[in-house]
């Protein structure tokens, strides 16, 4: 079974940048969809994680929420079997627990069609 495991958040000022990873344990990523989701200080359920960038199994396509093109990319690495989200030009409103999430052979990362998540890192956004 797919474990997933997220590092590389932190405090950081407006302004700043952060690069999370997701590294995987137990099958190998490229057979995933793998998105990048968060949720914001005061959002309690899980059903408010709202996604922000994924990256396609077959082709690599990306996609990513408007508030963050241009500012956060989204990258995979098959040989550290891990997935990379670079964060630049952090705001506060950034400021949310990470979460990374897996879909079997999946072409999009709806919240609802994950199969696997990780258990979160905290990114903090202030000055």
């Amino acid at each position: 079974q797919l474990q997933l495991v997220e590092s590389g958040g932190g405090l950081v000022q407006p302004g700043g940048s952060l690069r999370l990873s997701c590294a995987a344990s137990g099958d190998t990523l490229d057979d995933y969809a793998i998105g990048w989701f968060r949720q914001a200080p005061g959002k309690e359920r899980e059903t408010e994680r709202e996604g922000i960038s994924c990256i396609s199994y077959s082709d690599d396509n990306t996609h990513y929420l408007d508030s963050v093109k241009g500012r956060f990319t989204i990258s995979r690495d098959n040989a550290k079997n891990t997935v990379y989200l670079q964060m630049n030009s952090l705001k506060p409103e950034d400021t949310a627990v990470y979460y990374c999430a897996a879909n079997l052979a999946g072409t999009d990362c709806g919240y609802y069609g994950m199969d696997y998540w990780g258990k979160g890192t905290l990114v903090t956004v202030s000055a």
